[in-house]
């Protein structure tokens, strides 16, 4: 893939989207990826055979792949779930997630009183950290990995909590951006659905995960050790399924994007198993975003 001529710039908000069936028409382009799981690679019952697909034979094709999510866990049991899903491990050559991140701003407040909300599957983001874990009432900081219960509970629900925390200037970390994300065929609540509910009360949140750099340097630095060498930003490509974290990420990082479109948004946007090209333009240019193309599914 080295020889190939380079990609074009990151896409700008005047350019319109090639509709790919195929992601081999593209891929020539570029060196590497940055690839979303939730909603690209498994929708968190099942992973998609021709996503991982795509992703092994851009490898076997001398290209490299980094998994960048949301996730507000380290890379370690993310890996796990992937396992689980039969996510082969031939797709990919690192992770990389925003609990990673989190971890890193942890370790520079050590010693903080810090409130893990969220569920328990989260908590190994604060393995062996050096701070204490307690209730919410004795918190000087908040770790927001989602709702307790995702599958009953709303933001709504947090509303008393969210205001004490105001009340006492409690800052809070959000370990997962992401507002919503699918479970099967339902889309269900994440900590930043929690977040943005914090900062419209006046409480400030400090964001890891897409769609803010740091994640993305990190992926970078990742797919330097991969390639072997540093990989310039033009010859690498985004692919997610969230208008708000991975095409607005991939705007910030200044690489391109390519957009699934069957994954978040995909109710809003494929009618009858056809991609709605005028919803599609309508949504990119509300949210400001610009992939250089559009999938209904990552398919090689």
């Amino acid at each position: 893939m080295a020889d190939e001529p380079p990609a074009s710039p990151a896409a700008s908000d005047t350019t319109h989207p090639d509709i790919l069936l195929r992601f081999r028409d593209l891929a020539h382009r570029y060196e590497g990826i940055l690839c979303d799981i939730w909603g690209v690679v498994h929708n968190g019952v099942r992973s998609w055979p021709d996503a991982c697909e795509a992703l092994c034979s851009f490898r076997k094709e001398g290209g490299r792949v980094v998994l960048i999510t949301n996730a507000p866990r380290p890379a370690s049991p993310v890996r796990d779930m992937l396992d689980r899903l039969e996510v082969p491990r031939d797709a990919y050559d690192a992770i990389v997630t925003s609990g990673d991140l989190t971890r890193s701003m942890l370790e520079q407040r050590p010693g903080r009183k810090v409130f893990q909300l969220g569920p328990d599957r989260d908590q190994g983001v604060l393995d062996g950290l050096v701070m204490p874990v307690v209730r919410a009432a004795e918190a000087e900081l908040v770790v927001n990995t989602g709702l307790i219960d995702d599958t009953t509970e709303t933001p709504d629900d947090y509303a008393g909590m969210l205001s004490d925390f105001r009340a006492r200037e409690i800052e809070m970390i959000c370990a997962n951006p992401d507002l919503v994300v699918e479970r099967g065929d339902k889309l269900i609540y994440c900590a930043g659905a929690l977040a943005d509910a914090y900062e419209q009360l006046g409480g400030t949140v400090l964001w890891a995960g897409k769609p803010h750099p740091p994640i993305y340097d990190l992926a970078m630095e990742k797919l330097a050790v991969a390639a072997g060498k540093p990989v310039d930003r033009s010859r690498v490509i985004a692919i997610g399924d969230s208008l708000r974290t991975d095409l607005a990420g991939a705007k910030r990082a200044g690489v391109d994007a390519v957009f699934v479109a069957s994954g978040i948004h995909g109710n809003e946007l494929i009618r009858e198993d056809v991609l709605d090209l005028p919803e599609l333009e309508q949504s990119f240019r509300q949210a400001g975003v610009w992939p250089r193309a559009v999938m209904a599914r990552l398919v090689w």
